[in-house]
């Protein structure tokens, strides 16, 4: 990791010929497009690619609990790897555009990332837009963030060792839970593992335009998506909607950014990436050169998909072991 020079971009590849042969199923002609669908027919689509008698990856110890959020209580899974140890824990948010996921949608990567970064995850199911539009999410993984500093121990997570982490707008969450974690003083995160998070609503970016169609996440997508969430155009230039825009990045957990190169959110995540090396913090970028948006999900799919994620657990195992050197 580096915050003395300049962050070097890959030239870019082509996409991954495997996740390829997937887009040209999910566009073809006889597939539903998002934005023509409402949010719950959004999400029963969503759910018939759930295969609900797959085999998921062992470990040692899934529970479901809740807790007490704002807006009344929040279901969450925690997974840990080594029962009867502390382990470092990561506070995970799961990707939808805040309007879709939920804790079995994420269930698979979780059970990867408990296991390959050996730290306890604990996987939160935050309300959801348009139902609860924003800022609701935002203050259910602020309150996420506050039950597990107090309460991980009991499940043999360390508070010491807390980290945040999200894919997509979970990123977007997670992003936003440090900076309050900063702001508030609580100074409870350590660390911030950031997968293609949104980082603003703006649509006029050059990667907006460039992958803008035929990809997993499409431009008219993410604008479907902010809608949803938060329809009033002034509030998304608020820093808790739209981190990039926080004024000041200094003094934020350490980080690291997983992007796709081809991915409408690329210049978002990019930017974010710069401001906060700016800012002093300490970052970590990775981008995935053939990869495309959601690829943290493609891993059956995708064999490199899958060395991407196996990278990025590798870099969450050390940084959150390393917590305690």
């Amino acid at each position: 990791m580096s915050q003395s020079h300049p962050i070097d971009l890959p030239d870019p590849e082509a996409v991954d010929p495997e996740l390829q042969r997937l887009l040209i199923l999910v566009h073809d002609v006889q597939q539903p497009n998002l934005t023509s669908m409402t949010p719950a027919d959004a999400r029963a689509w969503s759910r018939r690619f759930l295969d609900p008698h797959q085999p998921r990856r062992p470990v040692a110890s899934v529970l479901e609990r809740s807790f007490p959020g704002p807006g009344g209580d929040v279901p969450i899974r925690l997974y840990h790897p080594k029962p009867g140890t502390i382990l470092p824990t990561l506070v995970f948010f799961h990707g939808g555009g805040w309007v879709l996921g939920d804790l079995d949608a994420a269930d698979d990567s979780m059970r990867r990332i408990a296991t390959d970064a050996e730290c306890l995850v604990i996987s939160v199911d935050y309300r959801l837009a348009p139902e609860s539009p924003y800022p609701a999410a935002v203050e259910d993984a602020i309150a996420a963030v506050a039950w597990s500093a107090t309460h991980a121990e009991k499940f043999g997570g360390d508070p010491t060792r807390l980290a945040v982490g999200g894919d997509s707008a979970g990123g977007n969450l997670a992003a936003v839970a440090a900076i309050d974690d900063r702001d508030s003083g609580a100074g409870r995160i350590s660390f911030q593992f950031l997968v293609y998070p949104v980082t603003d609503a703006d649509f006029n970016r050059p990667s907006m335009f460039q992958f803008a169609e035929k990809l997993l996440l499409e431009r008219q997508a993410m604008s479907w998506f902010w809608n949803h969430y938060c329809p009033d155009l002034a509030s998304r230039k608020n820093w808790n909607a739209s981190p990039v825009r926080t004024p000041d990045l200094s003094g934020l957990a350490p980080a690291f950014i997983h992007l796709a190169a081809h991915d409408p959110l690329f210049d978002e995540g990019c930017e974010f990436a710069h401001r906060l090396q700016e800012a002093g913090v300490r970052i970590e970028l990775r981008i995935a050169p053939t990869m495309v948006h959601g690829f943290f999900g493609l891993a059956e799919v995708s064999k490199a998909a899958d060395r991407e994620i196996q990278e990025a657990c590798r870099i969450l195992q050390h940084e959150l072991h390393a917590l305690s050197d």
